[in-house]
């Protein structure tokens, strides 16, 4: 069988992206592999491709609702039929889902949904042709996304007689890496990997006083389409706010409804939307090519997360700018989420040991993790997490404050060197932030058109 042929066929590509067709044939010959594509490398082709060369039905645990969404959106026809089994959901039309479960070549679902006793019950009936476990790197206590819940994914592997699995993920340090292929995979298991740099992205750091300000004087001057990442949806819905009235903006988070989100990803790309303003829960899975910018106004957490992020932008190949925004003690916002995560943690603990009421949804969550999997292995699990946030946290105000070829520290963190460094790489390498002519030409226009309108206005008054 030729790969390109069926490649062409059902996705009208003629040659396969670096990685892809390694993890095809892999999965083909029956082996489970370990993908570590970076950002704009087609990771969900894999498994599609895959799963329609392969009987059987694919699982794709999936980490965000929204994310399921995209990629059931995604699955062309010729492909089979998809659906997504989430808290979305109401009760009779997850019964139907079950019920109808033969008659869907992927079913997209999250961790908690996919250990309730039901589903997996149905899915033991069901011939499973691969499973695949997306955004593998929350299976790892070394990861700094890190959900406890993934943990029992090879307890589910295992009840499902072991169907022939798929790890994917874009970030992974070598601890990750160990720690999913202990957890999820055969021995004899495929590492398929490429390196996460990504040359066509400038990489620039602006010390700030005044964020807004700033912020307002890059977009000014800047063609979109572009994304502003923050760290809470607080500030999301501040910004858009401030930024409504002057740019073409709209904004993101995880408080949206489905069909808002849904509307929102298909104004940005389509481009009735310039720019979008979004937390993390924005990006995964969404393959628009063009985006030129992509702008921190917050802290990111961690290297893999800044990566991840900032690998949206230039998925087209043509030159693209990550810029962060630093201003003195912003770190101060993910302290406030450490101790959040710490009194949690404590009152789960002082749970277990009284058995006192439960007060929040996460410790209703990892109570039932801990009845599962051992209440010892997820404190242990949390513990060793808070840590790798704290040293992962550190790593990125290195980052900031570094003199260095960012691009190369970057590539470090991977346990990558750099080979071969793109022209104006950085900023700490006399690379400067290009602005866009036509941008600024089309802000003055507009405020030239604005005058012109208001006198009209005033004279007719």
């Amino acid at each position: 069988m030729i790969l390109e042929d069926s490649l062409k066929y059902y996705f009208g590509f003629t040659t396969f992206r670096p990685g892809q067709k390694e993890v095809i044939t892999a999965l083909l010959a029956k082996k489970d592999v370990l993908g570590i594509l970076p950002t704009a490398t087609g990771k969900s082709l894999c498994y599609q491709l895959a799963s329609y060369l392969t009987s059987g039905m694919t699982i794709v645990v999936s980490p965000l609702i929204a994310l399921m969404e995209d990629q059931v959106n995604q699955i062309q026809p010729k492909l089979g039929s998809a659906v997504a089994l989430n808290s979305q959901l109401t009760a009779a039309e997850k019964e139907f889902v079950l019920l109808h479960i033969a008659d869907y070549k992927f079913l997209f679902i999250s961790p908690e949904m996919l250990w309730q006793k039901k589903v997996l019950q149905v899915l033991k009936r069901q011939k499973i042709g691969l499973f695949v476990i997306d955004e593998a790197h929350c299976v790892s206590q070394w990861g700094i996304d890190f959900r406890p819940e993934y943990r029992q994914l090879n307890k589910v592997k295992e009840f499902l007689d072991n169907p022939v699995t798929l790890a994917l993920t874009a970030t992974a340090t070598s601890f990750v890496q160990t720690d999913i292929a202990q957890l999820l995979l055969d021995n004899d298991y495929q590492l398929v990997k490429k390196s996460v740099d990504r040359k066509n992205i400038r990489l620039f750091v602006q010390h700030t006083q005044e964020k807004l300000p700033d912020l307002e004087n890059l977009l000014e001057n800047m063609l979109g389409p572009g994304i502003i990442y923050c760290a809470t949806k607080k500030t999301v819905e501040f910004l858009y706010q401030n930024l409504k009235d002057k740019f073409n903006v709209g904004f993101y988070h995880g408080g949206l409804n489905g069909s808002e989100r849904s509307r929102l990803q298909l104004q940005f790309q389509s481009n009735q939307l310039d720019i979008l303003i979004a937390t993390n829960a924005f990006g995964m899975g969404i393959d628009k090519g063009d985006i030129r910018f992509v702008i921190h106004f917050d802290l990111p957490d961690s290297i893999e997360n800044y990566v991840q992020e900032i690998g949206r932008a230039g998925r087209d190949g043509k030159i693209s700018q990550a810029i962060l925004l630093y201003q003195k003690n912003d770190e101060k916002i993910h302290h406030y989420f450490k101790q959040m995560r710490q009194d949690e943690r404590s009152g789960f603990q002082q749970l277990l040991n009284e058995r006192s009421e439960i007060n929040s949804e996460l410790q209703r969550k990892w109570l039932d993790l801990s009845q599962s999997i051992g209440s010892n292995e997820v404190l242990q699990a949390l513990k060793v997490n808070e840590q790798v946030k704290s040293d992962k946290l550190a790593q990125m105000l290195a980052y900031i404050q570094t003199t260095t070829c960012r691009r190369a520290f970057i590539l470090d963190n991977f346990a990558e060197s750099l080979q071969q460094k793109p022209p104006e790489c950085c900023d700490n390498d006399n690379a400067v932030i290009k602005y866009s002519q036509s941008a600024q030409k089309r802000r003055t226009e507009t405020k030239h058109w604005q005058e012109i309108f208001l006198k009209l206005f005033k004279e007719n008054d």
